[in-house]
């Protein structure tokens, strides 16, 4: 399947998104009642679906780990030296990390699922369960300022993180060997079908291009560092650590993906420059249509 056929419908699915919320087709308040039940249902049964059954083999994940944690430690290291160097304030440099290192789950996996099938989303959900505790706790790092119970009320957010126990659970009972109801199996399935279509509405939903208007060098910037540079570097740790194709393009469709709708959240829940990271988020999700074609021409 060329590139084209497998961003169309995703690029439809996030127009429709788009439209449907600017029309006013729907009311405001379905939107934030989808993501919820996208969040603590749906998406959390799709990643069980995909890890219950997988063959889990540490050799097969462990380089992928390692070019993950080299990319995300090198860009991190980056950027803590850029906001010493230039004082950069925690309300803005929080966005410029979330920029850098979050990633748009609902965008990656059906991705996966369209080029490469169940194969290419059990890996890029194997790597999950490992990235988004990480980019959690660097994204809030980030932020920080010094507040007493920051650091408590971080991990017990990451320990009850739905999507993390979705893959903690789907591990677990593949780890057991125990046979799953055919009737539970199914209704995991049809759960799961449902949540992409709805998280890459919302994704639509959520875009807010008036913010382009504002600060474009810094929208710019962070938007060129994540669709560009960050890929780069994910391919070259994964020409460093001899990974396979199929991993080699996991590990920089991840790194290519745009930064999570959810860093919004997260932006404003800490008093940070929402309006830039509103813009970065709508400006990276636009370019991922042109970027990622253009990535994979050229590196592979």
């Amino acid at each position: 399947m060329n590139l084209f056929t497998a961003l169309f419908p995703l690029i439809v699915l996030i127009a429709m998104g788009y439209l449907l919320k600017r029309k006013q087709f729907v009311q405001d308040a379905f939107w934030a009642n989808s993501e919820k039940l996208n969040y603590y249902l749906l998406f959390p049964a799709l990643l069980f679906t995909n890890l219950a059954d997988v063959e889990l083999n540490l050799n097969t994940i462990l380089k992928l780990l390692y070019a993950f944690f080299s990319v995300v430690l090198l860009a991190s290291t980056v950027l803590w030296g850029l906001k010493k160097i230039y004082g950069i304030p925690p309300f803005r440099f929080g966005v410029y990390v979330q920029s850098h290192i979050r990633f748009n789950t609902y965008i990656g996996l059906a991705l996966m699922g369209t080029l490469y099938g169940k194969p290419g989303m059990q890996m890029f959900a194997m790597l999950i369960v490992v990235a988004i505790p990480v980019v959690n706790v660097l994204s809030v790092m980030s932020f920080s300022r010094g507040q007493s119970g920051q650091w408590l009320s971080m991990f017990t957010a990451i320990a009850k993180n739905p999507l993390i126990l979705g893959c903690a659970a789907g591990v677990l009972f593949n780890l057991s060997n125990l046979p799953l109801f055919q009737g539970l199996d199914a209704l995991f399935k049809i759960l799961a079908s449902m949540s992409l279509p709805l998280g890459l509405l919302s994704v639509g939903a959520a875009l807010q291009f008036s913010q382009l208007k504002q600060d474009l060098p810094r929208l710019s910037l962070n938007t060129l560092g994540r669709l560009m540079l960050m890929p780069c570097l994910a391919f070259a740790a994964a020409s460093w650590f001899n990974l396979d194709a199929l991993q080699s393009i996991i590990i920089v469709t991840f790194f290519a993906l745009p930064t999570a709708s959810a860093s919004y959240i997260l932006t404003r829940y800490f008093q940070g420059d929402s309006q830039l990271m509103a813009g970065v988020i709508s400006l990276q999700t636009l370019c991922f249509i042109g970027s990622f074609p253009l990535l994979m021409w050229f590196l592979y």
